[in-house]
């Protein structure tokens, strides 16, 4: 019955459902709580007293696995019947050799307790470990703290770990602190509740217990509780709102364990606080309501140390566990005494044993089994392990300030040079090897003793990235802060954030400051791609850095969040422009399209800059700023006439000149006299159309022919008024292969691919194709010429030729042929759900099928962009050839291309014009200048350039989706040239 009586009371006090706290977790979950009473009473009934007092107790080893070290363990375990261990720093397999002979020899299983507050590396050599909490402090993700408890308790419990002395639930309010500082989540109370109540809920989630600490808060001291007793010298408020907020808040969550630091809070009780009634019974269990286990810090420590019978006097405060006492046995020995002299009673002792037994129980000691050796430290890293560390470490990366807008970098301006404070080259080649890869950057290396020569290979530069590898900063202060008053400067703290303090004046006046906190190399390759805009980073800093920054500090990057200007600066009534975002969205209700992505620049500056709506109807893709979408047509301008204009500014061939000088094929034809500018203005009497494909269909197998004009059993997919597919027929096995191979490798589709010389094929067709006469008639063929005139005067192919004289020195990353070489497909905008030819969804495939039988690479489509890369070469045409702080193309050329028109139609050299006597047919709205200049995509896009009022108009949009059969509801309401009606009615002046 008395048994019964005291395992009641015990439940009541561990069950509570008080209003004012959280039952501890882990008990929560014992599902069989007779299981657990039966498990405990057993243990009880074969105890001694001693024995169970023994049970309060956690003994410090150093896992040597020598026989004397065996002998002393064994003695711990049967003389003194101690109910944890803690294993100082060591090897790993010492450790788990230990804990087995430990277990095998113990009568009642013993707590292995760790102390691992950045994981199991902080004690154990070649084990993994984790950014310290003050880094960690700087995420904004707290999921990833609940994703990092969850990884420790999983290696904690691989290596025979029930308890982690984690995390540490101090504030890190007081610069001077000695021994928590980088150990804590920050100085905000909130951010540090949020962290600790993260990690405890990852930890206990997966049956590791947490034990905060150092209860009341050892944050605000600037005295190290190992070496002496610090105090607390704060009143109750203040207490409550800093120092105690995170405890209450793991008490909440249902923390299994606080740990009781050596601190004196005379606001709360006299004495230190590991052995005051005051502070942990009356403030900690009672006032705060916590029921699990209290732990004494180790008291071994000399904050405590000087106190005769300090465990006896921990037990009587409260504490249930005593930590690392200096003489086990004498201390022992001193609470047998204390229970003789009435200052402990028996139930005490029995009620502390019980829920040290019960929360042996609930951390599966019950049916303890061996730690497994074998493959032990392969178990403990995995791919996911690898994966975590790595989040966390980018998710922590922190951007302070970017004044300048350096992140990320305009890369069409050249003169950026990295300069890496470090120790040698290699620790910081992986920052300057990932910028390397997109654009030309200059690279040097810091140098005591070379100052000047720095300065001097410096002072011409535009731009100066400084990577800080070193915490030795102090001797490049001075020649720092020259260069940051002199030009915009970033740097870039590869390593510990109070780094910054030592180099204020530089801090100041950098341009961009990112803490990056470490150097790994992938770390590097991350803030290179901030810079790069490819990546992203939301972390804010922890902790006050005096002077310079506040906690709380820091800058969203997001390479998907749409930059913008306020139109008003450049002359245009926001309020009006806005009313683009209803035509947008009225557009995707009239199922014009699923979603687009419109973009206007005024003066050089995005005024507006929106995306809407999803890659597909059914939404489950949100268009982003980086969504890649099929240019189609476009792809006339931004590749073709591009490459045609830069050949022309060369001097390479004349407007007049012949196509047939360049391509031979063309001699002895009727196509003999066809002149650049006819193609260029569609004047060259070649066909609107025509199906190359079909060469690479088995027309026999096609019953009744490829088309008819009627449906029928053969023929019932309708692709236009009166013309329907044969839904079944076989490509021609000389042309199309299903399976890629050296003889078939240019991919059509996902399970398509073609002979290498079907592009030939093709070129032959146009070849033999009939004229019809010389009058203005729109055809892809045009530049479908021009694209085999240009590959055969550069000397190479046209995408290899844009790519290293316009793409990439002028950062348009997003810009590519055959897309899917480059990005996911998930970055890129689908065109047709289902194509009759090629079968199934194309995205990342050209939807144009000539383009695409040429092999995804053609003069009339083929090419894949983002808004804000194809506003960039439009803004190139409207400066005058400039981008940056390069020339891409003369003044001359581009007056001439943008401006001269044909006789006989409203097409410009290349370029689409606003149709001024026939505006109902006029790509443009009404109010558009003869000025303007730009094309058209079947997809459903257009870039329109506006000289007169330094306007470009984007709208890049998937029309096509899912049938390119639909009723064109894009061009049937008007959504784009409303949209340019509502651009030109917002300016003001």
């Amino acid at each position: 019955m008395k048994k019964r009586i005291l395992w009641c009371i015990l439940c009541a006090c561990l069950v509570s459902t008080s209003l004012f706290a959280q039952e501890p977790a882990l008990l929560s979950r014992v599902h069989d709580t007779e299981a657990c009473r039966k498990w405990v009473d057993g243990q009880m009934e074969k105890m001694t007293l001693k024995q169970k007092v023994g049970q309060l107790f956690i003994y410090t080893l150093q896992p040597v696995t020598n026989q004397y070290s065996k002998n002393v363990l064994r003695k711990m375990v049967d003389d003194y019947g101690v109910g944890g261990l803690l294993f100082t720093g060591g090897e790993l397999r010492k450790q788990v050799q230990m804990t087995n002979y430990a277990q095998a020899h113990a009568s009642v299983p013993l707590m292995v307790t760790f102390d691992g507050e950045w994981g199991l590396g902080m004690r154990l050599k070649d084990t993994p470990s984790f950014p310290y909490n003050r880094v960690l402090g700087c995420i904004q993700n707290d999921s990833l703290l609940y994703e990092y408890g969850k990884e420790v308790a999983r290696q904690c419990r691989l290596i025979g770990v029930q308890i982690n002395f984690a995390p540490v639930a101090d504030v890190d309010n007081n610069p001077n602190n000695p021994v928590i500082n980088f150990r804590s989540f920050g100085s905000d109370p909130k951010r540090v509740a949020e962290k600790v109540a993260a990690y405890v809920k990852g930890l206990e989630d997966n049956g590791v217990m947490a034990v905060c600490k150092h209860f009341p808060g050892h944050g605000d001291t600037e005295i190290d509780s190992h070496n002496a007793l610090p105090e607390l010298n704060f009143d109750r408020a203040r207490l409550d709102s800093i120092e105690l907020y995170p405890f209450k808040k793991a008490i909440e969550t249902g923390i299994g364990g606080v740990m009781v630091g050596h601190l004196h809070a005379p606001s709360l009780g006299e004495g230190p606080a590991s052995i005051s009634q005051e502070v942990i019974m009356h403030t900690l269990i009672d006032e705060l309501r916590f029921h699990g286990l209290v732990v004494t810090d180790a008291l071994e420590m000399k904050g405590i140390a000087g106190h005769d019978d300090v465990c006896a006097r921990a037990l009587i405060a409260g504490n249930d566990v005593v930590l690392s006492p200096r003489n086990l046995k004498k201390e022992i020995d001193g609470v047998m005494s204390a229970l003789k002299k009435g200052r402990l009673s028996e139930a005490d002792i029995d009620r502390k044993c019980r829920k040290v037994l019960s929360f042996k129980y609930a951390l599966g000691l019950s049916s303890w089994k061996k730690v497994e050796e074998e493959g032990l430290a392969e178990k403990l890293v995995t791919p996911e392990l690898l994966s975590l560390q790595q989040e966390l470490s980018k998710a922590a990366v922190t951007v302070l300030k970017d004044s300048s807008s350096l992140v990320p970098l305009d890369l069409s301006v050249s003169g950026t040079v990295l300069l890496s404070v470090s120790p040698s080259l290699s620790e910081a080649y992986p920052f300057y090897h990932q910028l390397k890869q997109t654009f030309p950057v200059g690279w040097l290396h810091a140098n005591v003793d070379s100052l000047d020569a720095v300065e001097a290979r410096l002072r011409p530069t535009q731009r100066v990235l400084v990577a800080l590898h070193s915490d030795k900063v102090e001797p490049y202060a001075a020649l720092l802060e020259k260069l940051a008053k002199d030009k915009p400067l970033a740097l870039i703290c590869f390593g510990d954030m109070k780094m910054l303090e030592k180099i204020p004046e530089v801090v100041r006046h950098a341009s961009t400051v990112i803490l990056a906190h470490s150097d790994e190399k992938f770390v590097q390759r991350h803030v290179a791609d901030l810079f790069l805009d490819n990546a992203y980073a939301d972390g804010r800093l922890s902790i006050p850095l005096s002077g310079l920054f506040k906690a709380g500090d820091g800058l969203t990057v997001d390479p998907e969040a749409p930059r913008q200007y306020s139109p008003e600066d450049v002359g245009m009534n926001a309020s009006i422009l806005s009313q683009i975002d209803s035509i947008a969205e009225e557009g995707i209700r009239l199922k014009a399209y699923p979603g687009c992505h419109v973009m206007i620049l005024r003066e050089g500056l995005p005024v507006y800059n929106k995306c809407f709506g999803s890659y597909t109807y059914e939404g489950k893709e949100p268009v982003k700023e980086n969504s890649l979408y099929d240019l189609a047509s476009l792809t006339k301008v931004t590749a073709t006439l591009l490459a045609v204009m830069k050949l022309y500014d060369e001097g390479k061939f004349g407007l007049t000149d012949r196509v047939a000088d360049y391509l031979p094929i063309l001699k002895k034809t009727d196509k003999s006299r066809i002149t650049v500018q006819d193609l260029l203005f569609h004047e060259s009497g070649l066909p609107a159309y025509w199906p190359f494909y079909e060469e690479a269909v088995d027309m026999k197998s096609c019953k009744g022919g490829l088309f008819r004009k009627k449906p029928d059993k053969n023929h019932t997919l309708k692709l236009a008024e009166n013309v329907y597919a044969c839904n079944d027929f076989r490509y021609n096995p000389e042309w199309v292969s299903h399976v890629p191979s050296a003889e078939y490798p240019l991919q059509v589709a996902d399970s398509l691919f073609l002979r290498s010389d079907f592009s030939k094929n093709i070129v032959e067709q146009i070849v033999k194709l009939p004229l019809k006469g010389k009058s203005y008639r729109y055809s892809c063929l045009n530049f479908m010429l021009l694209k085999e005139m240009v590959e055969k005067i550069a000397g190479m192919p046209m995408d290899v030729y844009l790519d290293s004289v316009f793409y990439a020195p002028m950062g348009l990353r997003h810009t590519t042929f055959l897309p899917l070489r480059k990005f996911p497909k998930e970055q890129i905008v689908p065109s047709v759900e289902t194509d009759f030819l090629r079968g199934g969804r194309l995205q990342g495939f050209v939807q144009d099928e000539a383009a695409a039988f040429m092999g995804g690479v053609s003069g009339n489509a083929g090419l894949f962009s983002t808004t804000q890369d194809v506003a960039r070469i439009a803004q190139m045409w409207l400066d005058k050839g400039i981008c940056g702080d390069r020339r891409y193309l003369s003044r001359a050329t581009c007056e001439l291309f943008t401006t001269l028109k044909s006789r006989d139609s409203r097409r410009g050299l290349g370029f689409d014009k606003p149709d001024a006597e026939h505006t109902d047919n006029s790509p443009c709205s009404p109010e558009a200048p003869a000025s303007v200049f730009g094309h058209t995509g079947f997809t459903g896009t257009c870039v329109w350039i506006d000289p007169d009022n330094e306007l470009i108009f984007v709208f890049l949009s998937n029309r096509t989706y899912p049938s390119v059969y639909e009723p064109n509801n894009l061009v049937r309401y008007n959504i784009r040239t409303r949209m340019q009606q509502v651009m030109y009615q917002s300016i003001l002046y």
